[in-house]
This record gives C-alpha cells, sequence and structure tokens, in this order.
C-alpha cells in the first residue's frame, strides 16, 4: 500500500524528472524526496528512475507505473475536492466558457440561478474562439464548456442536452438559394463551405460541415475560418456557404446575408462538457441547474 507522501513524490518526480524542483513543488528537501524514491524501488524490486549526474529518466516499469497511477490519483483527487465541496456547502470557483451569444446568455442566466442557491461561489465566464474546439476545458483552462455537440473527445464528460436550434444555410444575399423557402441537405452538392473547428475531431466536423450529402455527392470545403465574424465576413463577401443555427440570425443580422432554413436537416444539440478526471460536486450541481434554464427567448428569429 502506497502513503500518500510515497504517491506524491514518485507522480511529480515523474512529471518533472529533477529532483530538485520535485522538492521544491512538495515543499520537502532533496534528501526526503531521494529517500522516498529509494523506498519505493525497493518495496517494488526494480529501479524506478534511471539518474545520471545531469539527468533523470523513468525506467520502462517507471514509466508503466507512472502511467497506471496518474488516472487513479486524479480521480482521489477529484474524491476528495468532491466530499470537501459537499461538506463545505458548495464553495468554490468556476470558470464556465461558451463559443455563442445564445451560449453567453444561457449561462449567464444559470450563473444567477445557481448563485442565488450558493452565494458563497464565485463563476466566471469565457468566450471561446470559434476554432478552439473544446481545448480550454482539456488543458484545464476552464470548467465547463458550453460546447456544439457531439463531443467524443476521450477524458471528457458530456452533459445533458441543453438547447436544440434548428439549422440553417448562410448564403450571400445574391445567391441563387437566397430566395428559397428552404434548402435541403442534398443542395449542399456542388457548393463550398465555409467553415469552423478545425481543431475538431472528424465526427464533428462531420456533423456540422459534411463532405458527402446523404445521397453521396461530394461536398467542396474553402475557408476555415478563425472567428464568427470572419466566417460571416468570408460568407459575405461570396467566399462560399455555410450551415449554422437559425438563431444566429438573430444575433448576427448582416445585410449581405440571408439565413435559409433546412427542412431536412435534424437540430444542431448543444451542452455542457467537463474533464472527467477534474469533475466535482461543484461541477455537477452547476450543470444541473443549467439544466433547468429555459433556453432563450421564444420569438422566432427573422431569416430573412
Amino acid at each position: 500500500m502506497l502513503e500518500r507522501h510515497e504517491l506524491e513524490a514518485f507522480l511529480t518526480l515523474g512529471d518533472e524528472l529533477h529532483f530538485g524542483r520535485t522538492a521544491e513543488l512538495l515543499g520537502v528537501s532533496t534528501g526526503r524526496i531521494s529517500q522516498t524514491v529509494k523506498k519505493l524501488e525497493r518495496r517494488v524490486g526494480t529501479p524506478l528512475f534511471a539518474r545520471t549526474s545531469r539527468s533523470v529518466a523513468l525506467t520502462p516499469v517507471g514509466r508503466r507505473l507512472h502511467d497506471e497511477l496518474r488516472p487513479a490519483h486524479a480521480r482521489i483527487l477529484a474524491a476528495l475536492e468532491s466530499a470537501t465541496a459537499a461538506g463545505r456547502g458548495m464553495l468554490g470557483t468556476l470558470r464556465v466558457g461558451f463559443g455563442s451569444p445564445w451560449g453567453g446568455e444561457l449561462l449567464a442566466a444559470a450563473v444567477d440561478a445557481f448563485l442565488t442557491r450558493h452565494p458563497g461561489c464565485e463563476i466566471t465566464l469565457r468566450e471561446v474562439p470559434a476554432d478552439a474546439g473544446t481545448r480550454p476545458v482539456e488543458d484545464g483552462e476552464i470548467d465547463l464548456q458550453y460546447a456544439a455537440l457531439p463531443v467524443d473527445v476521450p477524458g471528457l464528460t458530456v452533459g445533458p442536452v441543453l438547447t436544440r436550434e434548428d439549422r440553417v444555410l448562410l448564403v450571400p444575399a445574391g445567391h441563387p438559394l437566397a430566395s428559397r423557402a428552404s434548402v435541403s441537405v442534398e443542395d449542399l452538392a456542388g457548393l463550398t463551405l465555409v467553415t469552423t473547428g478545425r481543431s475538431r475531431s472528424r465526427s464533428w466536423r462531420e456533423a456540422h460541415y459534411p463532405t458527402r450529402t446523404p445521397s453521396g455527392a461530394a461536398v467542396a470545403h474553402g475557408p476555415a475560418a478563425v472567428t464568427w465574424e470572419e466566417l460571416l465576413s468570408l460568407v459575405g463577401a461570396g467566399r462560399g456557404v455555410s450551415p449554422g443555427a437559425a438563431c444566429g440570425a438573430r444575433y448576427h443580422p448582416r445585410p449581405g446575408i440571408a439565413y435559409v432554413p433546412f427542412h431536412d436537416a435534424p437540430p444542431l444539440e448543444y451542452g455542457l462538457v467537463w474533464a472527467t478526471a477534474a469533475e466535482t460536486a461543484l461541477v455537477r450541481a452547476f450543470a444541473e441547474t443549467a439544466a433547468r434554464v429555459p433556453a432563450g427567448p421564444a420569438e422566432a428569429p427573422r431569416l430573412r
């Protein structure tokens, strides 16, 4: 059975590969780290680190042990944090990200509702760039993210669907499709799509920016936008068309762009995602609160 100080010393040294930095991070002496590692190696029966006067490296056995212990240690810390939060009555700080104005509005309402019940918490909202995907929550920069689904990233938990939005096609005002009452997914054949989310998974990109229509016809991909303003500018300039959410017409009205409804595309779905290893009672409670918040204004957006 590993003692806590042994586990932390081994994992930290495995991350830093430097006795001095490890000792500084853990607030103990370098000698203490060296003694702890030697004791652990005697227990295992083989070296866990290869040491020279200039470098420290994990041995193959050490690497395997480190890789197997790291996720278990993260789960232990998450469980302790969850218990502590429950015992303290939901105290703590949450950083929540969003990438669309309708997501920001829903989260702002969720924050108000949550703080009414848990006034001791602090919650900050942060806008996520359109091309960032879920990297901010994967990298630990934020605790939860309102994201367009599907999200199939290992290590992320996907909460319930919070909102559903009808799909539209953004086209230049002078485009032949701009005067149509609606379009079909098959109409994408032969068109060029302006896209976002280059860092997203293939399944996400295919769900939002298909490369083929249901009948198998090819759909070309053109410019990739970094921000929504860039995407709108590219569409308005005639560089391509782009599928999107119907409510975008309410938040991003442009005289040079028409929002034409799809009559055969499934709705876009949005929900909260968070790092599974960093899940806490506070994270779960906020996700549950967000799921109870009404999803935006009831009036239909003007598409033209």
